[in-house]
């Protein structure tokens, strides 16, 4: 399920950066009075196959980092919860020594 939400959410976002893109693409055009309808048509169009070369690569580029975020976040996590299991476990140890001890001590007198 999560995957699946995980594409629409994606292709939502890729729609929505395609549709920013013709946009900015009418806007760039907007300021090039002396085409033809032609030109503005082609301007527009490799306007936006640039963008969407340009957008993809960022995104796949973002991908990859996220994974080696992800890798190397885990990776911490785990040595923390290690660390923190181990100080725990140890306080436990210590804490019933203590309270041995303590009984022992205190069941000599």
């Amino acid at each position: 399920m999560d995957e699946a939400i995980n594409e629409i959410e994606g292709y939502l976002l890729w729609e929505a950066e395609r549709d920013r893109t013709r946009t900015r693409a009418a806007a760039f055009c907007d300021g090039l009075p002396w085409l033809t309808d032609t030109q503005r048509q082609e301007v527009e169009r490799r306007y936006c196959q640039d963008q969407h070369a340009t957008s993809r690569a960022y995104l796949e580029r973002v991908a990859v980092r996220s994974t080696s975020l992800r890798a190397e976040y885990d990776g911490v996590y785990r040595a923390l919860r290690r660390r923190l299991i181990t100080a725990c476990g140890s306080a436990m140890v210590a804490v019933t020594v203590l309270v041995t001890v303590m009984s022992l001590g205190l069941g000599g007198r």
